[in-house]
């Protein structure tokens, strides 16, 4: 590692943009748009096909719509926290947004998009910093760290999620015996 990427590497909050920490990653799988975005927006439901997901429940009364909130447990290593999102955006069968932490005052914008190909749909799911805080990190390091960190966790999201769908269609072909 030369000394430039070193010194980049510890580059301190106040001198990096909340922007430079983002990701978008695609999949094809065996589904309509309406179909997928009804999988992806029963929030309940993600632990199914996320690895860090433990359980999501909609508030009281909520369900898949813009403004309603949820609370989503999560584990990483060996930490485990609670977070609270906000839906921004809940278009049947073509996106899905949520911002941890609320519209006003989040800390990472969650978006999916549903885009139809052939027989299928390309699910796109993207992830945002808003803002820097130290809880996420301290340093660039620390941010390079966790957008890949979570880049890896939406790759294995969304193999399982098409992995998921391919076995809800063709339960017989798709299962090991």
């Amino acid at each position: 590692m030369s000394t430039d990427t070193t010194t980049r590497a510890h580059d301190p909050l106040d001198t990096l943009d909340a922007a430079d920490f983002a990701f978008t990653r695609r999949a094809w799988v065996d589904a309509s748009p309406t179909r997928v975005y009804d999988l992806v927006s029963e929030v309940s439901a993600i632990h199914r096909w996320s690895p860090h997901a433990t359980g999501v429940t909609f508030d009281q009364g909520a369900g898949a719509r813009a403004g309603a909130w949820f609370s989503g447990r999560n584990r990483r290593g060996g930490k485990q926290w609670t977070t609270r999102s906000q839906i921004t955006r809940a278009d049947p069968g073509a996106a899905f947004t949520f911002v941890v932490g609320g519209a006003e005052h989040g800390i990472v914008r969650w978006s999916w998009t549903f885009l139809p190909q052939g027989r299928g749909t390309v699910v796109q799911q993207s992830w945002q910093l808003l803002r820097l805080d130290p809880v996420l990190g301290s340093t660039r390091g620390d941010l390079d760290t966790l957008r890949d960190y979570m880049a890896d966790s939406a790759e294995t999201t969304l193999t399982s999620l098409a992995r998921w769908i391919a076995e809800e269609l063709h339960p017989d072909t798709t299962r090991r015996q």
